[in-house]
């Protein structure tokens, strides 16, 4: 069994505009740095392991915060782990996005559905939790990986049986959400928000 905890990236100018991001590559501003210390607070009553990142600027920073924070080694990258590309979606307003697509399980010219987003995202935390227990078994090895609010939604949905998120519920940048990842197997242990 892995331990592993999901890292919302810390806050961005488009998230404060509300602008979907999606694949976009967008920097951490002042307050995502903020959040990405307070994340890094938040974990330091854990031990933890090893940290991955999606490849997405605004995640690796988050990540690179929190390694040094914790006296970790550079983050890995997890290309699996980046978020759900919206198509033609991206960059519009949060509001504008769903006048137009009504929905977030609307898949928009070019953009990934949430079960494709799901499938690439299970896939890459079973790469994490095999190659974490090849370095540690039979201890179980505790590990952070920061992403993406869609990923983490969907991952949610998948692990919860799709009573969460509830509607309505906003994943904050930099939240934590834990979870023990076995082959086949993701179960959630507690969402955490800071």
């Amino acid at each position: 069994m892995t331990l592993i905890t999901l890292v919302r990236h810390g806050q961005t100018d488009w998230n404060l505009a509300r602008r979907i991001q999606g694949s976009t590559d967008i920097a951490l501003n002042e307050t995502g740095r903020a959040d990405a210390a307070a994340a890094a607070d938040a974990l330091g009553a854990t031990e933890h392991h090893a940290i991955y990142a999606s490849p997405l600027v605004r995640a690796q920073e988050t990540a690179r915060i929190i390694a040094a924070r914790l006296g970790l080694a550079e983050p890995r990258l997890s290309h699996d782990m980046r978020e759900r590309e919206f198509g033609e979606g991206e960059g519009m307003l949060v509001d504008e996005y769903l006048e137009r697509f009504e929905n977030w399980q609307a898949a928009p010219s070019g953009a990934e559905t949430l079960g494709v987003v799901r499938d690439r995202a299970l896939g890459a935390l079973d790469i994490i939790a095999r190659a974490s227990r090849r370095r540690s078994a039979p201890l179980a090895e505790s590990v952070i990986v920061v992403t993406h609010g869609g990923v983490i939604r969907s991952l949610l949905h998948h692990a919860s049986g799709g009573t969460l998120p509830r509607e309505g519920e906003i994943l904050r940048n930099g939240s934590l959400h834990r979870f023990a990842a076995a082959p086949g197997l993701l179960r959630l242990l507690e969402p955490v928000t800071v």
